[in-house]
This record gives C-alpha cells, structure tokens and sequence, in this order.
C-alpha cells in the first residue's frame, strides 16, 4: 500500500465534502483506504464491515477481480470515446447484456452517469416522447412525499425530501406530490411488504382530476424508498399506481437507482413485485459504484416514438460527454459477469429470510421504536432526542465505524443494505454490532 493512503492527509480544508457535517468529520476524520469483498480498511488498519454496499452501490462486494481486469484492460486499448455521432463496440454490447435481464418490453437503454443524471433523464424522455405524440400540453410531473430522486433540479422538484429543496428555490413548475405510504400506526415492525396502504394509490385519482390527465406527463416513484429511511410500498399498491398511469396515458417511472441490480433478490423491482414501468432509471449497482454510470430503460414504443422525421437529423437533443465511457462499460461489463457467475441478483431471495429474522430480533433494543424490512435492505427507526433531531442516529453512526461496521443513517433512521455476498455468519455480525451501539447510545 501507497505510504501516502496509511496517514491522513495534513489539510483537509480544501474538499467540501458531500451530504457531510464538514467541520465534525474534519475534527475527527473518518478515512478508509483500502476495500476487499466485504471489509474496508481504515487508515489505522481497523477491518470494518460493510453494512451499506459503499452507498447502496457496490452490490458485488470490493475490488472483484473480473471488474478490476475489465477496467485495466479497457484503460490500456480504448480510454475514451464520443458518444455523439460516434460509438464504440463494448457500449452496444453493455446495452444488450442490460436489456437481456431487464423487464419485458423494456428493449432500450440511455446511458447517463450516476441516478440524478438517470432521473433527469427520464423527465425529459417523458415530456418530450408526449410532445412528439402530439401531446404537447402534457408537461406535468408527479413525484411523491420523502421521495428521493437524486439531486439535480428535476430530481428535487419530483422529490419530496425537504431538507433537499428547501434552499434552492422554486425548483421546476407544474410538479405535484403524492403522499408517502409510511404508516407506522398501522405498519410498525412489520416484516416485509406491509398490509395497510394501498388505498394510497389512488390519491393519483385526486390529482388527476385536479390538473386533467391531459396535463400529466408522468408519475416517478422509487419502488421501495431508499435514502428516507427505507418506507416500503403497501401489498397492491404499485398495481394500483400502474393502472391508474394506463388508464389516464400517463407515463410510470420507477426509480431503480437503489432497488436494480438485485438489491431485493430479483434483477429489478419491477420483477419482484410483478409491475412494469414505461421507464426505469438505474445506475450504482450497474457498474458496482467502482466508475460513475447510469443507465435509463424504456419500453420499445416510447424509443420509437422518437425514430421519425429525417434520418440525419438528432432525434433527442439530451446526453452527456461520458454518457457510455469505454471503462465505466468494461465495468459495468465486468460487473454484470460477476452477477451470473454468482447468482447475484438472485442470491438475496435466498438470504432474505435469514436477513429478516436477524433485523427483527433488535426489536427491543432501547430507543427503537420500528423496523422495516425488504430483500437485503433493513431500516431500524429510533425515537428523535427531545429538540435535537438526527443527533440520536448519527451518534449510532459514529459509534458504529468505531466498533468495526459501516452503517447509514437518514434522520433518526439506521439503514442497512450490505453487498449481495454476505454470508450469514457476517449478518449476525453486522446486526450484533448494531445491538451493542443501540445499547451505548443515549
């Protein structure tokens, strides 16, 4: 190892660091400086566990041999290619290995680099494909509260996260929200999928009358919410929310940046729960979180809505400079091998059981007050500290990385999704590490 990754950098100063309170971290660094399969290691040498997949990303565990190769190979025969007007073989090959595991009927594929860029993506697909329709008057997008959509203003406006809109503005007109389907009255410490809920759906109806379906371009919701603390969608109610979009010709898009790619013992949401979208956005799991990609699927006829008019002419003026980057395709390459040969995107179907039980035997633990449960994600929400909101959480957090486990929180809610590899001997591990913290906090 570099003697320069073994120490902490002597100025911290200069990085703004994301979604981050600077000056605590700065005070105290946290730093990892090297990953393998389920472990990072600190610059002090410390183990920890991975109980997060990185960011909800690295599915296949770190530094998998078939991806580190992909990436080496393709850094030293091609380093980058224009995607306008030009391509390159393995992008087209990305596309069709994705379009292979993909739901059916979603035969196209638009590469981006990370969710934001994904779901900003798929607004503008939705708009525009009404407009080339003749639809043009339907430019409304409906989102829902504590969505999250990433962070770009398309992803904010459609989002229902207030602390991720309330500085920025007005964000984009003629967006509404739905309401949340967290119903912890009736759906606390239930195990998987709850019962109470579904009528939620149909606020959709509410809201169509309110603006005429002739005025709505498209409905964006995640199947399972990830970043607000892991709030599931009630027993029927994406159907619900899938015949209303059908009935009205509303476009569905389901926002798969943290559900693809295995996360709930399926390849995609869509699958697990038996309800395809018009259009799904994806990307960490796509390339393992080791090169920024995304990638936005979309059903036949929305891309050939768009294949009209002259043959010279550009058909949809959206895109990025690394939109299908040579190396984040030989990871993502890389990645989707690593997945068949393992049984990944199915692995969490089989531990899911095993994963449940262990989450729900923290019930009890002090300060926790639900638990929620889907494929290999787990939320354990704590009561808020009187007046000091998220400090409860985020002291947990701290405590954790110290005992040797990576864990998120979102407000006063732990959230765990580890790489698809864990073993059952490493769930009880990361659950136990997360008991001995619930008992040390205040």
């Amino acid at each position: 190892m570099s003697n320069r990754l073994k120490v902490t950098p002597n100025d911290l100063s200069a990085f703004w660091m994301p979604f981050t309170a600077n000056r605590q971290f700065k005070q105290a660094p946290r730093m990892f400086v090297s990953a393998k399969d389920m472990h990072y290691t600190t610059s002090d040498g410390r183990k920890v566990l991975d109980g997060t997949a990185g960011l909800w990303c690295v599915n296949a565990g770190h530094c998998r041999p078939k991806i580190t190769e992909a990436i080496q190979h393709q850094a030293a025969e091609l380093d980058y290619a224009p995607a306008f007007q030009m391509g390159h073989p393995i992008v087209f090959e990305l596309a069709n290995r994705l379009v292979d595991i993909a739901p059916k009927g979603m035969d196209h594929v638009f590469f981006t680099n990370s969710g934001s860029e994904s779901v900003d993506t798929a607004l503008k697909m939705a708009i525009a494909y009404h407009r080339v329709k003749g639809e043009g008057s339907r430019t409304r997008l409906i989102g829902r509260e504590r969505g999250y959509h990433g962070v770009n203003f398309g992803g904010i406006s459609v989002g229902g996260i207030v602390t991720n809109r309330k500085m920025f503005g007005t964000l984009l007109g003629g967006v509404d929200h739905m309401p949340h389907t967290h119903l912890p009255e009736k759906n606390a410490f239930t195990k998987g999928v709850p019962e109470h809920g579904a009528e939620l759906a149909n606020e959709l109806e509410r809201i169509v009358a309110l603006h005429d379906a002739s005025t709505i371009a498209a409905v964006i919701v995640e199947p399972v919410a990830g970043s607000t603390g892991v709030i599931l969608p009630p027993k029927g109610y994406l159907q619900k929310l899938r015949e209303i979009c059908t009935k009205h010709g509303i476009l569905l898009i389901f926002d798969e940046v943290i559900t693809g790619f295995g996360r709930l013992g399926a390849p995609f949401a869509a699958d697990y729960f038996g309800v395809t979208p018009d259009i799904m956005t994806t990307a960490k799991g796509v390339s393992n979180g080791v090169i920024p990609m995304g990638a936005v699927f979309v059903k036949k006829e929305i891309h050939d809505a768009f294949m009209t008019g002259p043959e010279h002419m550009i058909e949809f003026f959206h895109g990025y400079t690394y939109s299908g980057n040579p190396i984040a395709c030989a990871a993502a390459l890389g990645t989707l091998d690593t997945y068949k040969e393992e049984g990944l995107l199915t692995r969490g179907e089989e531990l899911a059981p095993y994963w449940e039980d262990a989450l729900h035997s923290l019930k009890g633990e002090p300060n926790v007050i639900d638990i929620r449960n889907i494929g290999l994600i787990g939320a354990i929400e704590l009561a808020p500290i009187a007046g000091q909101p998220t400090k409860r959480a985020f002291s947990a957090f701290v405590k954790a990385f110290e005992r040797g486990a990576l864990i998120r929180t979102t407000g006063d809610i732990i959230a765990l999704s580890p790489p698809l590899i864990i073993t059952k001997g490493q769930i009880n591990e990361l659950i136990d590490h997360v008991r001995d913290v619930l008992r040390s906090i205040d």
